[in-house]
């Protein structure tokens, strides 16, 4: 399977929710699952390009997106449509859960960027995590979070993103 083909395998339905809402679904082909960690692809699902600055989603990228159940964090490999590689974007997340043809991931605000050649390591929405209150509503689950958020930073700094996607 090409890594730029988000046609093959079987469907599923990724459910990303936030605050107790479903924040977006979207349609995504099942690569692989392991039984600890499920890999997927699926085309940018935004509905226009998205600029962040330091990167562009637009249409025609694809996404190679890694959940495991029992970590607490997802990694998604971002492709341009040539399969030029743009990087790493790393949700963190309380453990994916996969249902049948669904697929859900409940995100907790923290998230990591990480550049293709490596050198552009960001952590985002720090402020949006600190307004969500998930320190104060479930203390554990917020410690979980930002030890993920540590974890994934340590590895992104040394190169060893690849090491979770291998």
């Amino acid at each position: 399977m090409s890594v730029n083909s988000a046609d093959e395998g079987p469907a599923v339905e990724v459910v990303l929710v936030k605050a107790g809402r479903t924040k977006i679904r979207y349609p995504a082909r099942l690569l692989s699952d392991d039984g600890s960690r499920i890999a997927v692809r699926a085309p940018w699902a935004g509905g226009g390009v998205r600029d962040f600055g330091f990167v562009r989603f637009e249409p025609g990228d694809v996404f190679t997106e890694y959940y495991w159940r029992d970590r607490w964090y997802s990694v998604k490999e971002v492709r341009a449509h040539d399969g030029t590689l743009k990087g790493h974007y790393c949700d963190i997340t309380r453990p994916a859960v996969r249902s049948g043809p669904e697929l859900v991931v409940e995100d907790l605000d923290l998230d990591l960027w990480c550049s293709a050649d490596g050198t552009d390591v960001r952590r985002l929405d720090e402020d949006e995590f600190a307004a969500s209150g998930l320190e104060a509503s479930d203390p554990a689950a917020a410690a979980a979070a930002v030890a993920a958020l540590d974890d994934l930073e340590s590895l992104a700094r040394a190169g060893g993103l690849g090491t979770l996607l291998a």
